[in-house]
């Protein structure tokens, strides 16, 4: 499994400790930055991301920022992205077995290490549910479409 994780300022402290969370348990880690605590404006972190999972290069990505909804927002515009800002377990769960999530989005500002290592492991951990949710997903996707074809 390959990840993409890139942050703010804000999720930067929180992006190290998840890092070295995923490596641990040996999963490949693609880290698009920052590289540090000065500001910096998280729509190119999460472009660089988003892209990276739409292109097929990581299998799913990480993105936090000091909410989690600015990077959601972001991500989301990239097509065949679904990206999900989470802060508790369940969330997490229900954004991938009902909704496909591929980005989990968390705040560094408002989840803690231990429960954002938690919420990441659930995440990655539950599948699609499929079935009647497959045809949601097809919803969003024909959306993407529709909307792409506009001037």
């Amino acid at each position: 499994m390959r990840i993409a994780i890139g942050a703010d300022h804000a999720g930067y402290a929180l992006k190290t400790i998840l890092i070295a969370h995923l490596q641990a348990q040996g999963i490949e880690v693609l880290d698009f930055g920052t590289h540090g605590p000065d500001a910096v404006d998280y729509p190119d972190y999460a472009r660089a991301v988003a892209e990276a999972v739409a292109r097929g290069e990581a299998d799913y990505g990480v993105l936090i920022c000091g909410t989690g909804i600015g990077m959601s927002i972001t991500a989301n515009k990239v097509p065949g992205i679904r990206a999900a800002a989470v802060s508790d377990v369940y969330t997490a769960k229900m954004s991938r077995a009902h909704n496909n999530a591929n980005i989990l989005c968390l705040g560094g500002r408002v989840v803690g290490p231990g429960l954002a290592q938690e919420i990441l492991d659930v995440w990655l951990r539950t599948p699609f549910e499929g079935g009647r949710h497959e045809r949601r997903i097809a919803k969003i996707r024909a959306l993407e479409t529709d909307c792409g074809k506009r001037p």
